[in-house]
């Protein structure tokens, strides 16, 4: 199938080394609005090709959109215009409210399918690309009955070929559900980014100190603002809800701090470590469909 990636990123990449690799795309074309990135694109050999938009759908099978969320929905809006019957459009965005009540309604809904393929790194651009990104990884598919059949079974494949497990959720709900446990995560990060280096104004202290505790909790703070503030400005309702629970436990925790309540601390933390048991319920999950797959 003729391919084209919109965005040809870390993200847009790593799915078209995938797609390449499985045999389902026969031609990769891109499309990034990035010079630089379009080129070392096809250096890289992630795609075979870039061109304009206009033609890189003009009769593509598979759309796939691997950009901001902010830009996601007028582009859509655009590729559903132009596309052949029976293309199949495939968005990757992390947020979905607004991107589906963008096109709710359009002549070509049915050819449309809103996915959330959960994964990343901290890194961007083409040259962070990699084959094995999404490997037992969850997607989600909202709205997936305003999908037709068809564009339902192409992009089950695609992600398939990618090594994922797809659930379908409401958007909204993913949308409140993602708040919690991806955004808040980097919002942490950055600002806890933004902490140290406001207190520690030698960095020597930072890099003698740091050590894998620190690196890897701060970790996300090296993501794309590019990226990262147009999923914030889209999920603010969700994310600010989430960020007044994480600041009021943030307060309780200081209260007894300085109250000494080494007793309360511990509680606190204890609470805390029965995260462990769903982490660690995950990757046995994860062990079982790899097997699986096998």
């Amino acid at each position: 199938m003729k391919t084209t990636v919109i965005g040809v990123g870390l993200i847009g990449g790593c799915i078209a080394i995938d797609l390449r690799k499985s045999g389902l795309a026969t031609k990769l074309v891109g499309v990034d609005q990035n010079p630089a990135h379009a080129t070392k694109a096809v250096e890289l050999g992630l795609v075979d090709e870039t061109t304009t938009l206009e033609e890189a759908i003009a009769d593509a099978d598979i759309i796939i959109t691997a950009i901001p969320v902010n830009a996601i929905r007028s582009v859509i809006i655009k590729v559903l215009e132009r596309i052949k019957p029976r293309a199949v459009v495939i968005d990757t965005g992390s947020t979905k409210s607004q991107i589906c009540k963008a096109i709710e309604g359009n002549a070509k809904r049915k050819q449309f399918v809103a996915a959330h393929p959960i994964a990343g790194t901290e890194n961007s651009g083409p040259e962070a690309a990699f084959s094995g990104l999404f490997t037992q990884k969850t997607n989600i598919i909202c709205e997936q009955e305003k999908s037709s059949a068809e564009a339902l079974e192409v992009a089950n494949r695609v992600f398939e070929v990618l090594g994922m497990r797809t659930i379908f959720m409401d958007p909204v709900e993913h949308d409140k559900h993602v708040a919690y446990v991806s955004h808040l995560s980097h919002v942490s990060a950055f600002l806890l980014g933004q902490t140290v280096l406001d207190i520690e104004k030698d960095e020597k202290n930072i890099f003698n100190l740091a050590g894998s505790g620190f690196a890897s909790t701060v970790r996300l703070a090296k993501s794309s603002p590019e990226m990262w503030a147009p999923i914030f400005e889209q999920n603010a309702e969700y994310l600010s809800q989430a960020l007044l629970e994480y600041i009021m436990h943030l307060q309780k925790f200081q209260y007894y701090l300085m109250k000494r309540d080494v007793k309360e601390l511990h509680r606190i933390m204890t609470d805390a470590n029965r995260i462990r048991k769903v982490l660690e319920g995950i990757e046995h999950k994860q062990q079982q469909n790899q097997l699986v797959a096998k």
